[in-house]
């Protein structure tokens, strides 16, 4: 990687050419919603060459010029491999959003790093932390930024070409260095997400504020009876802090409609805050090496619908039911279903009923009996008539 080193004066000349350029066609790109975006386009100060393992390297502090303000962050580079490019913007993020090559493999060391050594800690001060007297700046400068890159880019100071003080420096930095991999330092300023939708008569949206300023006041432009809300309480709100979720309230009954709300204040970049490349031409990834304070500014939008209310429906007349429909009588049938066993005679005597068919029968058997007893009873006395006529003779 080789490092641009440039004169303040001639950086800001080549920026505004630059931004000159990227004006007339239409190329400047605004910034994301609630993220401080910076340009690089000086060095704050440089210290030597570096002998690592990857590579003989020059070391810098490089200035980020912050957009819409006065502020400059002081930054060290955390991609080894990548060179700087001039006039390259930049957006603050978060560590898991690393984009450079290599890992950032330890980046809650590379956090202890930069509290503990310089510029946040004087190289004289840093000197006596480590046992030497009058440490120059550039070495200090120097050993900062190669303990950096051990732990960004698993990259190893060589022992030849560097000198005593900046390899005692590296290796007290590299040997006490703690994994603050819990203290990300916060945003400035961030609201996710940065649009939401829904219907009339409910809260549309839930946005997460961000930030390490104190309560910011609430800029809101929304239609009649629209308020911007605290999404727990349902409160209105004018101002918004650290952690806030908010949303806004539209009544019953509105029409479609939209509304926005922006926040801008002051907050501070803190130590160890990453920056990367805003396009995706390579530029170094950086990371902020001190407190710097910065104007911010965000805002959120969302849109909804209106509900039409429905018809009230007419209720259904009742169905009046059916009146059942009367089983019909099995007809009788003197056969037996199948199955059934067939009465024995005696059976019909003791337990059949006299039916209409069995009552004929009977009355028949009736008038043939007295048939034959009559006959039997005129034969009878024919035979005694004949007998006394014979015995009067």
């Amino acid at each position: 990687m080789t490092d641009i080193s440039l004169p303040r004066t001639a950086g800001r000349v080549g920026f505004a050419a630059g931004a000159a350029a990227l004006l007339a066609f239409g190329l400047a790109a605004p910034g994301a919603a609630g993220t401080t975006r910076a340009q690089y386009v000086d060095n704050y100060e440089s210290g030597p060459t570096v002998h690592m393992s990857g590579g003989s390297i020059g070391t810098t502090i490089f200035n980020l010029d912050v957009e819409d303000s006065d502020s400059v962050l002081k930054t060290y580079c955390i991609d080894f491999e990548t060179s700087i490019r001039g006039g390259a913007w930049y957006l603050e993020d978060d560590w898991a959003n690393y984009p450079g090559k290599g890992d950032f493999a330890e980046p809650g060391k590379v956090h202890w790093i930069l509290q503990n050594s310089y510029p946040n800690v004087g190289a004289e001060e840093l000197g006596a932390e480590v046992g030497i007297d009058n440490l120059d700046s550039r070495d200090a400068l120097g050993a900062t930024q190669a303990a950096i890159w051990h732990f960004s880019n698993d990259e190893v100071l060589e022992e030849r070409g560097n000198n005593n003080d900046l390899k005692e420096v590296y290796t007290y930095l590299v040997n006490n260095a703690e994994d603050l991999s819990q203290e990300e330092p916060e945003p400035s300023l961030r609201i996710t997400p940065e649009e939401a939708s829904g219907n009339a008569g409910e809260v549309v949206g839930e946005f997460l504020v961000e930030t390490n300023a104190a309560d910011i006041e609430v800029d809101l432009d929304a239609p009649d009876g629209v308020e911007l809300v605290d999404v727990e309480s349902g409160e209105s709100v004018d101002t918004i802090g650290d952690g806030d979720t908010v949303g806004f309230s539209v009544p019953e009954g509105a029409e479609a409609g939209e509304a926005s709300f922006s926040l801008t204040g002051s907050a501070t970049a803190r130590t160890g805050r990453l920056f990367k490349g805003e396009s995706d031409e390579p530029t170094q990834t950086l990371v902020t090496a001190e407190d710097s304070p910065v104007s911010v500014s965000a805002d959120a939008s969302a849109s909804w619908a209106e509900v039409d209310e429905p018809e009230p429906e007419e209720p259904e007349e009742p169905e009046v039911p059916e009146e059942p429909e009367q089983p019909e009588e099995p007809e009788e049938s003197d056969e037996p279903e199948e199955g059934d066993e067939k009465p024995t005679p005696e059976d019909d005597d003791e337990s059949l009923p006299v039916t209409g068919g069995a009552l004929v029968g009977l009355v028949a058997a009736g008038v043939a009996a007295l048939g034959a007893g009559g006959g039997a009873l005129y034969m009878t006395r024919k035979r005694k008539a004949s007998a006394l006529d014979s015995d009067e003779g």
